[in-house]
């Protein structure tokens, strides 16, 4: 049975892009009878509001889509993710990093790059590795005065997997994933117990999630989630990566632009009926797909 998802983080409201994300999801689950799950991303707890998560409640609703209850919301599931990093842990496949951000920038300087030089990752300059090959003892002299977070050791990673690992996506179809490009990400850390590699493919694992719809902007990361699948024997579903929905002057929407919200365009007088055309109006692989 296919199972689908949309999963937003309640850091805001949602606009056209999460309507086209959400419209597509549903419809898909709806035509092969499968089931679509609605889930809240809410781990980060200086930045989601409760008040997101009702408006996320209505603004779906109001579009015609429903979804079983109670919504799994990853602020109530924290022992699902410490247990995934445990079994990391135990392997050797993590290891507590104490650098700052200003230190890894400056590690990037000394190594003659310019900052748009340095690879990136999604949290921004890939890690050089400084504290992998610390000692026990060291790590705990530098715990006293401060917090750690927790890195994946990717050249340790990939090499106990062995051989290429390769996931599927709608669009292009088969891809081989490449995560030691991403250099040694962070897993988890103290404001945020868990970043959005581990939480995302714990949940989907959990959750039976077969199609994952997102942005295009996610599609490299997929690499390193589908390396977190293989080191915890998690499935491993198909992709669909959309494009980015963007406004008249070509910016893509996001939470900040207050007029383009599913409240501004209802409180508008726009029906669900205009505002699900207006989602789907320029993304022509949806409808392709659909």
């Amino acid at each position: 049975m296919i199972v689908t998802r949309f999963a937003p983080s309640p850091t805001g409201a949602l606009h056209l892009g999460h309507a086209a994300s959400a419209l597509f999801a549903f419809r898909k689950a709806q035509e092969a009878g499968g089931q679509f799950l609605l889930r809240v991303e809410d781990i980060d707890p200086v930045r989601c509001k409760p008040a997101f998560v009702e408006g996320i409640y209505e603004d779906l609703a109001w579009l015609g889509l429903f979804w079983p209850t109670p919504v799994r919301k990853q602020s109530e599931h924290r022992d699902d993710y410490q247990a995934a990093l445990s079994r990391l842990e135990k392997r050797g496949l993590i290891y507590p990093c104490f650098c700052t951000r200003k230190e890894v920038l400056a590690e990037a300087a000394a190594a003659g790059y310019a900052p748009h030089g340095w690879p990136q990752d999604q949290e921004g300059p890939v890690y050089p590795g400084t504290c992998r090959s610390l000692s026990q003892v060291q790590r705990q002299d530098l715990g006293q005065t401060r917090q750690a977070v927790w890195r994946l050791d990717m050249q340790k990673a990939v090499e106990s997997v062995g051989g290429p690992l390769l996931w599927v996506d709608l669009g292009v179809g088969e891809v081989i994933a490449r995560p030691e490009r991403f250099g040694d990400v962070v897993l988890a850390r103290k404001d945020v117990p868990m970043s959005y590699h581990l939480s995302v493919v714990v949940d989907d694992a959990l959750q039976g999630v077969t199609l994952v719809t997102r942005g295009e902007d996610l599609f490299p990361v997929t690499d390193i989630h589908r390396l977190l699948q293989a080191l915890l024997d998690l499935p491993v579903p198909v992709y669909h990566h959309h494009a980015l929905l963007k406004d008249a002057a070509g910016k893509r929407f996001a939470k900040r632009d207050q007029a383009n919200t599913l409240l501004a365009l209802r409180e508008s007088g726009l029906s669900c009926e205009d505002v699900r055309a207006l989602a789907l109006r320029d993304l022509g692989e949806l409808s392709r797909l659909s």
